[in-house]
C-alpha cells in the first residue's frame, strides 16, 4: 500500500553568491540583523548572537553531520580574530588544524576558510604591533606543509590543482606580510616606560604572568626583572593560581621542597605540581567557547544564545518543577572542539 504523504525529500538549502563563493543563506543569516514586527526603526539595531547548533551524537532519532566551515562562519572566527578575548583561542585551533591535521584532511571550502583566518591573523598582528611570535609560529607551520610530500600523490598535490595553487599564493602573501612587521619602540616623547616604572608596579605586572615560559623569559630582558623572578612570592602566587589546596599540601608533604626551616622553595614546588597533575590549558584563553547542554549550541559566552530555555516557556516550566538548572554549559577547548568534526 503507498504510503500517501508530503514529499519527505527536502526542497534542498538556498545559497548566495558571495565575493568568497557560494554560501548557505541560513549561515550568512546568522548575523544579519533581524526586525521583530513591533519594534521601531530606532529599535532596529538587534543582531543574531553567533552560535551553531551541532550533532554531539548520532542516534536513530538524531542524525547529523557538522560541517567544520559551516560552524567557523556560524561562529563568526574570522572577525572574532580582532577580539582580544578570543585572539588566543582561535590561533590555537588554528596550530591544531594546521599542525595536526593538516590542510589535505580538510575540505576546499574548510582549507580556503582556515587560510583567510590565518591571513587575518596576520592582518590584524600588523595592526596592533602584537603576538608576533603566534603569527610566526603559524607561517611556519604553513611552510612546512607546503613542503610536505606526503600530501602529493604521484608528485602532485592531492584535490584541486587550482584550489591548491590559491593556497600557496595565500600563504605566500601571508609570509611577505610576515617577514615586512616591525615591532616599533614607543618613541622617546612617551611616557612612563617599562624602566621609569617603580619595583612595585613591575612587581604587580610579574605576578599576572600565567605561563612560567614566559615569567622565566622575562628575568632574561632585565636585572630588576630577573630579581624580582626569582622572589618566592611570585613562584607562590603561580602555584596557586594552577593548582588546589589538596594537591599543594600532597608535594608539601615531602621535605625536600623546605630551603631551610619556615620556608619552602615554590619555583621547585610549581614544576612538581606540573610534572605530577599537569597544567591546564584554558587559563591562557580570557574566552572559551561554551557548549548549552539543553540546545546543544556552541556559542561565546559575552555574546549568549538563543536558547530553549528562554524560547520556550514551557520547557522552563517543567524545568523548574523537576528542580533543573536554568544555565547549564561547559567550556569548550580548541583540542574538544575539533572532537565534533570528521576529520
Amino acid at each position: 500500500m503507498p504510503f500517501i504523504s508530503k514529499d519527505w525529500r527536502s526542497p534542498g538549502e538556498a545559497w548566495v553568491k558571495t565575493d568568497e563563493g557560494w554560501e548557505k543563506l541560513k549561515v550568512l543569516e546568522c548575523g544579519k540583523r533581524t526586525r521583530h514586527p513591533s519594534t521601531s526603526d530606532d529599535e532596529d539595531n538587534e543582531t543574531i548572537p553567533p552560535h551553531c547548533h551541532i550533532t554531539i551524537r548520532c542516534t536513530r532519532e538524531i542524525a547529523g553531520f557538522n560541517g567544520l566551515g559551516e560552524v567557523v562562519r556560524r561562529l563568526d572566527f574570522r572577525s572574532s580574530v580582532r577580539d582580544r578575548r578570543r585572539f588566543h583561542y582561535i590561533c590555537a585551533l588554528l596550530r591544531l588544524l594546521v599542525a595536526h591535521k593538516g590542510i589535505a584532511n580538510l575540505s576546499g571550502s574548510a582549507q580556503k576558510l582556515l587560510l583567510q583566518m590565518v591571513e587575518e591573523v596576520a592582518s590584524h598582528v600588523n595592526d596592533s604591533q602584537q603576538h608576533f611570535n603566534v603569527l610566526r609560529g603559524l607561517t611556519t607551520q604553513l611552510q612546512q606543509i607546503v613542503n610536505q610530500e606526503n600530501q602529493k600523490c604521484w608528485g602532485k598535490p592531492l584535490g584541486s590543482m587550482n584550489l591548491w595553487q590559491e593556497h600557496v599564493e595565500t600563504i605566500k602573501r601571508i609570509e611577505s606580510l610576515t617577514s615586512q612587521i616591525e615591532i616599533k619602540e614607543p618613541g622617546p616623547e612617551i611616557r612612563p616606560k617599562l624602566h621609569d616604572l617603580p619595583e612595585e608596579c613591575i612587581r604587580e605586572i610579574i605576578l599576572r604572568i600565567a605561563d612560567h615560559k614566559d615569567l622565566e623569559a622575562t628575568s632574561s630582558a632585565w636585572t630588576l626583572m630577573a630579581a624580582l623572578v626569582s622572589e618566592q612570592r611570585v613562584w607562590r602566587e603561580l602555584t596557586r593560581f594552577h593548582f588546589n589546596q589538596n594537591q599543594i599540601n600532597t608535594v608539601l608533604d615531602m621535605n625536600k621542597f623546605k630551603l631551610q626551616p619556615g620556608k619552602k622553595d615554590w619555583k621547585k614546588i610549581y614544576h612538581q605540581l606540573r610534572r605530577t597533575y599537569g597544567v591546564n590549558d584554558d587559563y591562557q584563553f580570557a574566552e572559551v567557547l561554551s557548549l548549552c547542554r539543553y540546545c546543544c549550541c556552541l556559542f561565546w559566552p559575552s555574546d549568549g544564545h538563543p536558547c530553549i530555555v528562554d524560547q520556550c516557556p514551557e520547557f522552563k516550566q517543567r524545568l523548574e518543577e523537576a528542580g533543573g538548572q536554568l544555565e547549564v554549559s561547559q567550556p569548550v577547548l580548541p583540542s574538544q572542539f575539533l572532537k565534533f568534526f570528521s576529520l
